[in-house]
């Protein structure tokens, strides 16, 4: 008997009308997933540095996975390490217990995805009217929809709340007080303001009820045969086309998400969003705070301006600075943080003088130093010979306030524009760039490879769903006008090794 030949692309046809294998090529699926989750985890866990979370967090070491982890409520290491907060969480909510449990997850799909491939004609899957092996997709659906439902319940009542689990990451709109939270949800219509944590909760718990109730009825109830046909419940094709598209929107909703920045990316795990530079969110910020406080010497208002505040006001947080085809976490483009050099103030004569920042898709850009009215009042010029607003013509002096230079004063030109061109990155640090051996190249933070990869999966999952969509839909036509026996078995792939010819039957169909 002669061996079944099936191109590469049609492999899958090994599990049509195959409910046991069917089964078996889910599970192993989210095997893979868990076991690259655990996996990952793991590798992250070893290459992170845990010492600095302040100027070294973990979204410029280019943490990808650790930060998901960290925003459900798990933050601390079983090493007496964690995100720079103080965790009162249980023993077993570790970094290291999520990693391994997902390990074992792994195992067992594995061991229960090649038991179904062994068992794959199993009494359950034979239909009591037929005696055929069959699918019944409308009561898979609403087992599934089911299943979902009480894990989307379970999270929203269990989880967040802190009922039996670690509760939440919840922030503020600056990033700075981050911390696990239990999350109480809230139903009313204050949950529509933008920072409000507890319509994450009510919505699971809203969803996983009212999926539940669904899912009930999808398994007790039977469609109309109108319906039944109409939606073409009876095609695998059309299931997975649906299917396809349920993880598009999905994979679209998260990634722009991502990008633009929401309640759920917060800017402790995932770093800041490029639209926050754009729009000078922080710089606007650090002088809020500076003319609020009340001492008199600017000085000492710097000097209490958080650090994480000061880390934002940065360029080099910025996902839209690297680019997507520059490998590496961020801290390999700049390097690793050591100090604040302190705010730098521009003065020429009685003009205090500001440092226009650069924009985020520039790589050079002019140094020119403007007054609070717009006005270019000092600059580097490309061409001495044409200067007239140079440093040096215009005397301008630097001072720093905050940081390790504060209160230091410069007048000498070189100096003055050594520092205003990395003022144009806005704040002003000092880098350990010989542990990353940092090139100087800017790279995207874990949002922007992110936001990338899921949008990518989107485009795919789009192509994907209009083809099967369109089999489903048109199988009449791809099958033939005629769609009698003897038509079906010439076109249908697998059936015949050379395509139309009915005398080189496979193995299969024999």
């Amino acid at each position: 008997m002669s061996s079944v030949r099936l191109p590469w692309f049609r492999v899958h046809i090994v599990i049509l009308n195959d409910p046991g294998r069917l089964i078996a090529a889910h599970l192993m699926h989210t095997g893979l997933v868990s076991g690259w989750a655990g996996v990952m985890t793991i590798y992250e866990l070893i290459i992170i540095d845990p010492t600095d979370p302040v100027y070294n967090p973990i979204w410029r070491q280019g943490s990808y996975v650790l930060p998901f982890v960290s925003r459900l409520g798990v933050v601390r290491s079983i090493f007496s390490w964690s995100l720079g907060i103080d965790s009162s969480q249980g023993g077993y909510w570790t970094y290291e217990t999520v990693a391994i449990s997902h390990l074992i997850l792994a195992g067992l799909l594995t061991l229960a995805s090649c038991w179904h491939w062994a068992y794959w004609d199993l009494d359950l899957f034979i239909s009591s009217i037929s005696g055929n092996l069959v699918l019944d997709l409308l009561r898979i659906f609403g087992i599934h929809l089911t299943l979902a439902s009480i894990l989307c319940l379970g999270f929203g009542i269990v989880h967040l709340t802190g009922f039996g689990g670690p509760g939440c990451w919840t922030s503020d709109s600056f990033g700075i007080i981050g911390s696990i939270r239990n999350v109480k949800p809230v139903y009313s219509i204050v949950g529509l303001t933008p920072y409000c944590y507890g319509v994450i909760s009510a919505n699971h718990i809203s969803a996983g009820f009212l999926g539940s109730l669904a899912g009930i009825w999808h398994i007790s109830s039977r469609p109309s045969k109108l319906l039944f046909k109409t939606l073409a419940m009876s095609n695998i094709e059309s299931v997975l086309s649906s299917s396809i598209a349920a993880v598009l929107f999905s994979s679209i909703i998260t990634s722009s998400l991502m990008w633009y920045g929401s309640l759920t990316s917060a800017l402790e795990l995932f770093g800041p969003t490029r639209y926050q530079w754009d729009n000078g969110y922080f710089s606007l910020d650090l002088e809020r705070r500076v003319k609020s406080t009340d001492s008199l010497l600017s000085t000492q208002a710097w000097e209490q301006i958080p650090d994480k505040l000061v880390l934002y006001d940065y360029i080099g947080t910025n996902p839209a600075k690297g680019g997507l085809f520059r490998s590496g976490p961020m801290l390999k483009g700049d390097g690793i943080v050591q100090n604040w050099i302190g705010y730098s103030s521009f003065e020429a004569g009685n003009l205090n003088l500001t440092v226009r920042r650069m924009p985020a898709f520039f790589e050079t850009f002019p140094v020119i130093l403007i007054d609070q009215g717009g006005t270019v009042r000092a600059d580097i010029p490309f061409r001495r010979a044409e200067s007239r607003y140079s440093i040096e013509q215009t005397n301008v002096v630097l001072y720093f306030s905050g940081g390790i230079l504060s209160g230091v004063e410069y007048s000498t030109p070189s100096l003055v524009k050594s520092y205003a061109r990395k003022a144009q990155f806005g704040q002003i640090f000092t880098f350990e760039k010989r542990t990353a051996g940092s090139d100087g190249v800017f790279r995207t933070s874990s949002r922007g490879w992110y936001s990338f990869s899921h949008l990518t999966l989107a485009l795919l999952f789009l192509f994907g769903h209009l083809w099967h969509a369109g089999r489903a839909l048109f199988k009449d036509l791809w099958t033939g006008i005629n769609t009698n026996y003897e038509t079906v078995a010439l076109v249908e792939y697998g059936r015949n090794e050379k395509l139309g010819s009915g005398s080189t039957k496979t193995s299969a169909f024999l």
